[in-house]
């Protein structure tokens, strides 16, 4: 008997599978065209009902998604809530098939939510099923918007261990263009993260992440993905831009604040003429948006969500919501945690206070213990040292704090890298420019100290230092620097009394372009006129690479060559360190002495050992 190939038996397999997949898409078109043809394959419809699973092949699933969506968008109008009763029909037969199919219905929208949710299924099969559920969200309400299934999605999504990624893409590439989509997912957002609040109330992030569940970092990882990537209304005063996916009565009333989101009536007079307003759908936009995010921000945040929060907060949240200042306990509680999260939260109260009006009375001083040598190497620093040269701008600010902020940035200048040190002379540059009072700093010769030391604090002497027919002359010993860099208290840190002495120093810097910017405030920063601010957003972002990248496109016009007829007998003279002697090399006569003086020393050392033995 003839054996037989194992190869053939794979491919005679292979064939059988792909004709047996062939006849399962063809037999579903068949069930799915008699059911539509016809009540009497109504028994189809459970049939069809489970390819509608996530272990299902696309094909098939997407086959019999096709013949579902075709049967029940008719029938939608006509089946019962599920609250209805065989009592209030006319018919109790016709209520029985109908109910039947309103169970099948919810059968049908429970597995197209499995799907969505699961991590099996393929993204080509995501796609179709979301929109067969949009549609539904749109019609199966009599019409208008169906709050409560769109809902049900929300929570499928938010609740997935799998990345919401693909699917809130999608719903922001195709569904959140519509306003009251928009609308109705901050609302249910915003009852979704309260059940979260109910489970851990945390005003601030988790240090310890072993305290949070995974199932629980997972969704609050989910919900802020969601209520990022939902765009807030831009004002507009024209109603034919607010575009809405479903077009019903009753959507339009509730979005203009007429019902709740309930679909209670809250005005019982009717309306005559029942126009959307933009300036009431604008307000009503800002107040489910400002819900929603208030009520994020009480959740327990990790620490990298934190941050990632902190950074969009001033660009993507403040300006829209409908009163800014609601955040300011959320970001003075940031702010006073120090260090980068101090940095990210900045931004925020910056903005708070420069446009909404926040007083923050420790606000400079919290400020003036973010100057570390650390922070010209955080991520973030660029925006910082921004806002920071904006902090000190204010002609107001008192001439004591703008003196320790330039006196602790002047000593920084000591262990900060190279771009850290073009960053700090454009920040003295400006302060220097902006506040004359402070100009003294600048320098400042010793006075004789008869024993008894300045004990006026900078406030005071800030406030002689305005007077102009007062004159500084402060009593220190020479050599001492009364500007303590430990003292957290910007009055309290001495830098009225003190100079810039390390400036001086940085003119000599090793790096050339820090050495040649220092030069600039050699300039007279009194006279306006002749001088202008320097922009610190251009060396905010400087690292190694940015300034070895200038220096080597920089056209060098001479370059200093140093000629010698002889070998120098060494590398620095002997004037350049009093005090010191260099040995030019080892010469053959200084090898020989060394080699005598070894021998001599290890004898004497053989002798002394032959000594003791014989002891």
């Amino acid at each position: 008997m003839a054996s037989i190939d194992p190869s053939m038996k794979k491919k005679k397999k292979t064939k059988t599978k792909t004709k047996t997949s062939r006849n399962g898409v063809a037999d579903i078109k068949t069930l799915g065209e008699q059911l539509l043809s016809s009540a009497s394959h109504i028994n189809n419809l459970p049939l069809l009902l489970t390819f509608v699973s996530p272990s299902s092949p696309p094909r098939d699933l997407i086959e019999s998604l096709i013949s579902l969506h075709s049967f029940f968008l008719p029938q939608l109008p006509q089946l019962p809530s599920s609250a209805a009763t065989a009592s209030d029909a006319d018919d109790p037969s016709q209520f029985i098939y109908l109910t039947w199919l309103r169970s099948k219905f919810d059968e049908f929208l429970k597995s197209l939510i499995d799907v969505l949710a699961s991590p099996q299924s393929d993204e080509e099969v995501k796609e179709p099923v979301l929109d067969t559920f949009m549609e539904f969200i749109k019609v199966a309400n009599g019409g208008s918007f169906h709050s409560a299934l769109y809902h049900r999605l929300l929570h499928s999504i938010v609740h997935s261990t799998s990345s919401p990624a693909f699917l809130v893409d999608l719903l922001a590439s195709k569904y959140f263009k519509y306003i009251d989509v928009r609308y109705f997912t901050f609302i249910s957002l915003e009852k979704l993260i309260r059940t979260m609040e109910g489970k851990d109330i945390s005003g601030a992030y988790r240090t310890d992440e072993d305290q949070l569940s995974s199932n629980m970092e997972y969704v609050i990882d989910n919900l802020y993905y969601t209520l990022s990537h939902v765009p807030p209304l831009e004002g507009s005063d024209n109603t034919s831009v607010l575009e809405m996916w479903s077009r019903s009565e009753s959507d339009q009333k509730q979005l203009s604040g007429d019902m709740d989101e309930d679909g209670k009536q809250l005005n019982p007079k009717k309306l005559a003429n029942n126009v959307l307003s933009a300036a009431k759908i604008a307000k009503k936009m800002k107040l489910k948006f400002t819900k929603a995010w208030i009520a994020y921000l009480r959740l327990p945040l990790t620490l990298d969500l934190y941050k990632e929060v902190l950074v969009n907060l001033h660009q993507a949240v403040i300006p829209h919501l409908s009163n800014p200042i609601m955040l300011c306990d959320f970001l003075t509680r940031s702010y006073d945690v120090g260090g980068v999260v101090s940095v990210m939260a900045l931004s925020s109260l910056f903005v708070l206070m420069t446009k909404y009006g926040l007083e923050y009375p420790k606000f400079y001083e919290k400020l003036y213990a973010l100057l570390v040598p650390s922070i010209f190497l955080e991520k973030h620093r660029a925006r910082f040292f921004e806002l920071l040269d904006s902090c000190l701008k204010s002609p107001l600010l008192p001439a004591y704090l703008a003196a320790s902020f330039t006196k602790k940035l002047s000593r920084l200048l000591l262990s900060v890298p190279p771009s850290g040190a073009l960053v700090i002379t454009a920040l003295i540059h400006n302060v220097l420019r902006r506040h004359p009072s402070i100009n003294c700093l600048v320098h400042r010769e010793d006075a004789v100290d008869e024993g008894k030391g300045d004990q006026r604090t900078d406030e005071v002497i800030s406030a002689d230092s305005d007077n102009a027919k007062t004159s500084i002359t402060p009593c220190q010993k020479s050599g001492i620097d009364h500007f303590n860099i430990d003292e957290t208290n910007p009055v309290k840190s001495g830098a009225m009394r003190s100079s810039l002495w390390e400036i001086d120093t940085v003119r000599h810097h090793y790096c050339p372009s820090v050495s040649r910017f220092v030069l600039s405030l050699e300039n007279d920063l009194t006279v306006r006129a002749k001088t202008s601010e320097v922009n610190v957003g251009d060396f905010s972002a400087g690292s190694y690479a940015t300034i070895i990248g200038a220096e080597i496109s920089r056209r060098v016009k001479q370059v200093p060559l140093a000629f010698h007829r002889t070998i120098p007998p060494s590398l620095f003279s002997e004037n350049d360190f009093a005090g010191w002697t260099f040995d030019c090399g080892e010469t053959p006569e200084s090898i020989n002495d060394n080699e005598n003086a070894t021998k001599d020393l290890s004898e004497r050392e053989h002798c002394s050992a032959k000594r003791q033995r014989n002891m």
